[in-house]
């Protein structure tokens, strides 16, 4: 080294030589670096205040009681349906009882209806067959008046009797039509009464079947907060289930960032969990109408009092590659680095059409009332006489 150092002093044009060879390299790599930032990087806009955002689904009881078991904890897998809290089911099922008694009886005692039309049919047949008879005896006491072989308070009586018949058939006919009207020509499992009744025994069931706390989705049990011994009601949040998928990321770029920034633009993604060896890829899918300070629980009032300028951020939604996103999970909360591409700049600032698709669906806590439904229809039948119906 010293022998060089003392060649390169010794030899004035060798060290020139050297150096326009080191400021042409700089340079070189200066203008690569220009054209590289001209083609790409000034296209570009990146953050490290990016988040993974996601679904939290929280477990709530529907219905009040107190815990007898707890069937999961945190981090446990679970699919949706499946029994995650079971609730003391003593007072549901005592109330799902008397709700089928009640249903039972009302069906016997609208039964009724039925039996008292035919009643009323007999009395109006009855009722007309006793008017003929004194419309008979009337006319033929009236043929005797003429001869003078009645007397006329006999003949009085004929006709007030007829004339009591014929109401009688007016009041039989009324009676039928009345309890017609609260028939009103339908079947006995349509009655208002009995749908009532019915509807009170499926209010109940669904209230028993809700003492078993579901799970709305399939994932991950996080912030359980249950134990078994506690009194819950429709206001408590006992716990969340966070699938693993969909999941986006939240990249909160400052308001000079944005103005190249559109949706549709590709993104590519680094998570400080897996480092810069997995790249995710992903787009631009929004742009939130807020800032976080304007959404906060007390938001600045910058026009009173002294104001100092603080640069904001906007939360940017970036949609992930979801088979990426199946091979190397993530968890919410995770820091990302962003970079967004804003070469292309042909999308809109803002959605210009409505979403027409749910953006998540689950049907895991809809009842399905068939089973119900059989056992309402068995009590009703077998609370009916059906040789009193046919009459």
């Amino acid at each position: 080294m010293d022998t060089q150092t003392s060649s390169l002093k010794d030899n004035p044009e060798r060290r020139k030589k050297w150096m326009l060879i080191a400021s042409g390299i700089f340079i070189l790599l200066l203008i690569g670096y220009g054209i590289y930032w001209f083609i790409d990087l000034r296209n570009n806009v990146s953050t490290d205040d990016a988040y993974v955002s996601g679904i939290q689904a929280p477990v709530i009881a529907q219905t009040s009681g107190k815990v007898t078991k707890v069937n999961v904890t945190n981090t446990n897998l679970v699919k949706a349906g499946d029994i995650l809290i079971v609730l003391d089911d003593t007072d549901a099922n005592l109330a799902y009882q008397q709700a089928k008694d009640s249903l039972a009886n009302t069906v016997r005692q609208t039964q009724a209806l039925y039996i008292d039309s035919a009643e009323y049919l007999a009395k109006i047949k009855s009722a007309k067959i006793s008017l003929l008879q004194a419309q008979q005896d009337y006319n033929r006491r009236l043929s005797l008046g003429r001869k003078d072989d009645i007397s006329i308070e006999e003949l009085q009586h004929a006709k007030q009797t007829m004339e009591i018949a014929q109401l009688q058939v007016e009041i039989s006919m009324q009676q039928y039509n009345a309890n017609q009207a609260l028939v009103n020509g339908v079947n006995l499992d349509q009655q208002p009464a009995v749908k009532q009744a019915a509807d009170n025994v499926r209010q109940a069931w669904i209230a028993l079947q809700r003492t078993k706390i579901r799970s709305p989705i399939t994932g991950y049990v996080a912030r359980s907060n249950v134990n078994v011994g506690s009194q819950v009601d429709s206001s408590s949040q006992l716990m969340v289930i966070v699938p693993t998928e969909p999941v986006w990321v939240d990249a909160n770029f400052k308001e000079t960032q944005l103005q190249n920034i559109r949706i549709g633009q590709s993104v590519t993604v680094t998570s400080d969990l897996y480092g810069d060896d997995i790249t995710y890829t992903g787009q631009v899918v929004g742009i939130n109408m807020g800032t976080g300070s304007a959404f906060s629980l007390l938001p600045a009032q910058n026009a009173t009092g002294n104001w100092i300028k603080v640069v904001q951020r906007l939360p940017v939604r970036i949609e992930l590659d979801q088979q990426q996103v199946s091979q190397y999970p993530l968890r919410i909360g995770l820091s990302m680095n962003v970079t967004i591409n804003t070469k292309d700049s042909s999308g809109k600032i803002l959605a210009t059409s409505p979403r027409t698709t749910p953006f998540y669906v689950s049907e895991a806590l809809i009842l399905n009332l068939n089973d119900i439904d059989k056992e309402i229809n068995n009590i009703i039948l077998s609370n009916t006489y059906q040789d009193s119906l046919e009459q």
